[in-house]
C-alpha cells in the first residue's frame, strides 16, 4: 500500500504533545500528520474530513474550526481557504498549515480575537487541492524546480482552468435578462472535470460558503473577479480589459483588506510588476477561462478572491518564517471580513425556515440564496440598501436597512404564502357556484438550496 493510503488514525495518540510545526516544506504524509496534530491538540473545536481523492488516491483533507465542529449553526457564516491548487505553488500550503496551528494555539491561550472568530465562524482550511502535483514539484525542490514542474495534476491538467465555464453563459444571459446567480451547469460537465475539481464542486455545493480565498504563488497581489474578459477579441489577442462583477467595489475592499494587512503587498511594486494598492481585477491582469474564483461567484453564494503570495513559486525553507509573519495578520483579517453586510432568517408564517429563498439587493444585479435552514448571508459595504426576499409560493418582502462598518446587520424576513384564486366554476346546469367555490391554493415551500441549478 502506498504511503499516503496508510491508516492515520493511530497517529492521533502519537502526535499529542508533539513539537510546534517547523518552518519546513511538508510532503503529503507530513502535511497530514500536521493536520491531525492540530486536531488532537484542539479536539473540541476542530474536525478533519476529506472531500475526495486526487488522481493518485491522495485525500483532499480539510481542517475545520468551529465551536460545534461538523454542524452548521444558523446565522454562523461558513468560510474557506484553499491552498496549493497549482502543485508547484507551495507557499499557500505551508501558510495554511501554520495558520491551523496558530488558531489552535491562540484558542488554547484564550486569545479573545481568535476565540471570537472560531465561535462566530465555521472555518474550513484545505492546505492542498493538488497533492499529486506537489509531490512532483517537491522531488526537485526549490533550487532546481522549473516554473511549471508540478503545476498540473497527475493527468497533466491545470485545475484552475478546469471548472465549467459559466462566464460565457452569464455574459450571454445578461443580454437577455437571464439569471445572474446559481447559473446551472452544462449537462456533460462531470465528464469534463478532473477528480480534484469534481470534489471541490461537490464540496462547495454542500456547504453554504460565504467568503473564500484561493492561495497561489508567482506574484504578490490580491486578485478579484472576474478573471475572464467578456470581450472575446481581448481574450484572443491576449489584451487586457477590466471586467468587473456587480459587486466590484466590495471585491476591491476585500482584496485591500488582505493587501494592506500583508507585510508588503499593498506597496504595489512586487516581482517586477506594479499593482495599485496591491490588488487587481483578474481580467485586467490577463483573461483566464474556467477558473475557480469566477465559478464560486457564479455557481454558489461564495465570494472568492485569488491571493498571489510570493514571487518565488517554491520559496526556500529559510524564507518561510518571514513569509508567515508577513501573511499572518492578513489571513486572520480576511477571515473576519465574512462578518460584514447583512444576515438573517427567511421563514414562513409558522417560523419554518425557507431554503432557496432569493435575496436581491436593489442596484446590485447579483443575488444570493438562503441555505437549508433558511439563513442567508449577503456581504455588503457600509451603506443603506433596499433588500427583497422572495421564494416560490410566497409573497416577496422588501425592507430598507443600513449596514455599518463593524458588524453585520440582522435582517429577518417572514414571507406570507401566495393566495391563488381559482376562476369561478360552472355547474352542469350552467349556473355559477357561490363564493365558497373560491379556494386558496398553497404552493409548496421553496426547494432546498442548491437543488435548482
Amino acid at each position: 500500500m502506498a504511503r499516503w493510503l496508510r491508516p492515520l488514525v493511530g497517529a492521533l495518540i502519537l502526535l499529542e504533545g508533539a513539537a510546534a510545526l517547523s518552518f519546513l516544506h511538508h510532503r503529503y504524509e507530513e502535511m497530514v500528520q500536521a493536520l491531525f496534530r492540530v486536531q488532537s491538540q484542539c479536539p473540541y473545536v476542530t474536525r478533519i474530513y476529506s472531500i475526495g481523492r486526487s488522481v493518485e488516491g491522495r485525500h483532499l483533507y480539510v481542517l475545520e474550526f468551529s465551536d460545534y465542529p461538523g454542524i452548521h449553526e444558523p446565522l454562523e457564516p461558513e468560510f474557506k481557504y484553499v491552498g496549493n491548487m497549482h502543485g508547484n505553488e507551495v507557499l499557500g500550503r505551508e501558510l495554511l498549515l501554520q495558520l491551523s496551528e496558530f488558531l489552535c494555539e491562540e484558542y488554547r491561550r484564550g486569545n479573545e480575537r481568535i476565540t471570537r472568530l472560531i465561535h462566530d465562524t465555521r472555518i474550513h482550511i484545505m492546505p492542498s487541492m493538488n497533492p499529486d502535483g506537489y509531490e512532483v514539484a517537491a522531488k526537485q525542490g526549490p533550487d532546481s524546480n522549473g516554473y511549471l514542474t508540478g503545476r498540473n495534476n497527475a493527468n497533466g491538467v491545470d485545475l484552475n482552468r478546469n471548472f465549467p465555464d459559466l462566464n460565457t453563459f452569464m455574459y450571454y444571459s445578461g443580454e437577455i435578462s437571464g439569471p445572474n446567480h446559481h447559473i446551472p451547469l452544462p449537462n456533460n460537465w462531470k465528464s469534463q472535470v478532473e477528480p480534484e475539481t469534481l470534489a471541490v464542486i461537490q464540496w462547495i455545493s454542500s456547504y453554504n460558503f460565504v467568503l473564500s480565498a484561493n492561495l497561489h504563488g508567482g506574484a504578490v497581489v490580491a486578485n478579484y473577479p472576474y478573471d475572464k474578459s467578456q470581450d472575446q477579441r481581448f481574450r484572443n489577442h491576449r489584451r487586457t480589459v477590466n471586467t468587473p462583477t456587480p459587486d466590484d467595489k466590495l471585491f476591491q475592499k476585500l482584496a485591500k483588506t488582505y493587501s494592506y494587512a500583508h507585510g508588503w503587498m499593498h506597496r504595489g511594486w512586487n516581482c517586477g510588476d506594479y499593482f495599485a494598492d496591491g490588488i487587481t481585477n483578474g481580467a485586467s491582469w490577463y483573461s483566464l477561462s474556467k477558473g475557480m474564483q469566477d465559478f464560486n461567484y457564479l455557481y454558489t453564494n461564495c465570494f472568492e478572491i485569488t491571493l498571489e503570495l510570493s514571487c518565488n513559486k517554491f520559496p526556500p525553507e529559510e524564507d518561510l518564517e518571514r513569509q508567515w509573519m508577513a501573511n499572518r495578520e492578513a489571513l486572520v483579517a480576511f477571515m473576519e471580513e465574512v462578518h460584514q453586510g447583512i444576515k438573517g432568517m427567511v421563514s414562513d408564517e409558522n417560523n419554518n425556515g425557507i431554503a432557496g429563498a432569493v435575496i436581491s439587493v436593489q442596484g446590485i444585479s447579483h443575488d444570493i440564496t438562503s441555505g437549508d435552514m433558511g439563513d442567508y448571508f449577503r456581504l455588503l459595504l457600509p451603506g443603506t440598501y433596499t433588500v427583497t426576499a422572495s421564494a416560490e409560493g410566497y409573497q416577496p418582502q422588501t425592507v430598507t436597512t443600513t449596514v455599518g462598518p463593524a458588524a453585520p446587520s440582522l435582517v429577518h424576513f417572514q414571507l406570507k404564502q401566495d393566495v391563488v384564486r381559482k376562476p369561478p366554476e360552472r355547474k352542469a346546469s350552467g349556473t355559477r357556484m357561490n363564493n365558497k367555490a373560491l379556494q386558496k391554493k398553497v404552493v409548496p415551500r421553496a426547494t432546498r438550496w442548491g437543488t435548482q441549478r
